[in-house]
């Protein structure tokens, strides 16, 4: 078993439940030096011990995850790349050690972070001289639920349940789906539903009046996002109990955040009505992942396809683990979701070598990529740029830019052969693959001629008499 140390939850655990260290370690049928060493992570936990505390302490084995003490280091890194902390020296292994031993303390340091992004006031100027309200968006609402969403690996049983009890109750069918729902809405909810002119929309693509119960959706609409604002709107008239418990345990701190999980559950309702679990899993396995015949076959979008694609983690029957991101073509991120493993970066753009970025120089085609972590960790990734639903090209009689954003969907390696876009690739060829990081702050790699920043992890050295690839690239002695 790999070597896994989790003194730190250990030792909270103990502290929570009131206990000294003698009386912890006669639970767990140890002694009290060899615990001591476990909380101080001098000796890894062993199966044996990890099996009692599920036994003695009802606690949840993923909850002592290895992996969630990754990405609370990766996290914390991120934080700590900030120039704003170039005087702190903090170095990495220090991260990995408060990480370990007080992970409690690791997670309010973030938190406080991204209230220090969020809360900075309007014309304050970080330590890079940057203007505090370009880098705020770290810490609003849309965190917290994206922070949700992955503690829940996106996947939410009972959605699923009730989309599949509408199937079964009102007899739905993919081929004529869009009319069906349009037939739910009128006799279940006495709900008229009316494709609406783009200029008496005003900018909005639904709208839904509770008073007249009147459903208007905009013209501008693709028939795939029809279908899916129906189905959402479905979701806050038949499940609104079944939302609003979710929410309430989510313990979101804001109405804002409240307001948005709901959204977003709505939206996952949505996708899993028009994409039933059991059915769209085996047309991914049948297909192997091919996201275009998804696409066709269910009457979806890249972007829903891809998004269910990473909703399939029901226990004994999952899919494959995927990360999905979505960015623009400044590199905002605005939407990022991990069960690859993969890092995504949270305060800032993603390392400008992934493939999402690469997929803005040529428009609608799908790019591969196969990519390495400085740790070694080994990813396949997809990536296509998409055009925002309803989105319009002319206002004023003068055209404006669509506004592309790009979608990247990607796997560990040893699951790239399950994808259809592995045929045709060696992937144990070095020379196709491509070195990445999370951000160029927390990357090590000190030869990156794509490198935009200085990294946390070395010094920062210039010489006016040589110019390497790029400003930050270390030369050679």
């Amino acid at each position: 078993m790999k070597s896994v140390r989790i003194g730190g939850k250990l030792r909270r655990m103990r502290q929570e439940r009131h206990l000294t260290q003698t009386q912890m370690a006669v639970e767990l049928g140890l002694s009290p030096s060899y615990l001591n060493l476990l909380e101080s992570n001098q000796r890894p936990v062993t199966v044996r011990v990890l099996l009692k505390l599920a036994e003695r302490f009802q606690v949840e084995l993923a909850a002592l995850a290895p992996e969630d003490d990754e990405r609370l280091s990766t996290n914390l890194i991120e934080v700590f790349s900030d120039p704003l902390f170039d005087g702190a020296d903090v170095k990495t292994t220090d991260v990995r050690d408060l990480v370990s031993s007080l992970p409690a303390v690791a997670h309010a340091v973030i938190d406080l972070y991204a209230a220090y992004r969020r809360g900075a006031p309007a014309g304050a100027t970080s330590a890079a001289g940057e203007d505090a309200s370009e880098t705020g968006a770290a810490g609003i609402p849309s965190e917290e639920i994206t922070e949700f969403l992955q503690r829940k690996l996106n996947h939410f049983p009972p959605l699923e349940e009730a989309a599949e009890a509408l199937w079964l109750e009102h007899g739905l069918a993919l081929h004529t789906l869009q009319q069906d729902l349009i037939n739910l809405l009128a006799q279940r909810f006495a709900v008229d539903v009316e494709i609406v002119p783009s200029d008496a929309m005003k900018g909005e693509l639904r709208r839904y009046n509770p008073l007249n119960r009147r459903l208007e959706l905009s013209e501008m609409l693709p028939l795939p996002s029809r279908t899916f604002q129906l189905a959402h709107q479905l979701a806050f008239l038949a499940l609104r109990k079944e939302i609003e418990a979710i929410v309430s345990a989510g313990k979101f701190l804001t109405p804002e955040a409240d307001a948005l999980a709901r959204a977003a559950l709505a939206n996952y309702f949505a996708a899993a009505l028009l994409m039933p679990y059991g059915r769209f899993l085996a047309a991914a396995r049948a297909t192997r992942y091919d996201i275009t015949v998804l696409q066709h076959r269910f009457g979806v979008s890249f972007e829903q396809a891809c998004h269910r694609l990473t909703t399939l983690r029901r226990p004994g029957e999952e899919g494959v683990p995927f990360h999905l991101i979505r960015v623009d073509i400044a590199g905002n991120i605005s939407k990022r979701f991990s069960a690859s493993g993969i890092h995504i970066a949270r305060f800032g753009a993603a390392c400008p070598r992934w493939n999402v970025y690469d997929a803005f120089a040529t428009p609608g085609m799908l790019r591969v990529q196969v990519s390495k972590m400085p740790e070694g960790q080994a990813f396949f990734c997809v990536a296509r740029t998409i055009e925002p639903a309803g989105r319009m090209t002319r206002r004023g009689g003068l055209p404006h830019r669509a506004g592309l954003l790009s979608i990247g969907l990607g796997c560990a390696i040893q699951h790239a052969r399950d994808l259809v876009y592995s045929d045709g690739l060696n992937l144990e060829d070095p020379m196709i693959v491509t070195p990445i990081g999370v951000s160029c702050r927390t990357c090590p790699r000190d030869d990156c001629s794509d490198r935009a920043m200085p990294s946390l992890n070395q010094r920062l050295e210039i010489d006016e008499n040589r110019r390497g690839l790029s400003t930050y690239v270390r030369l050679a002695r």
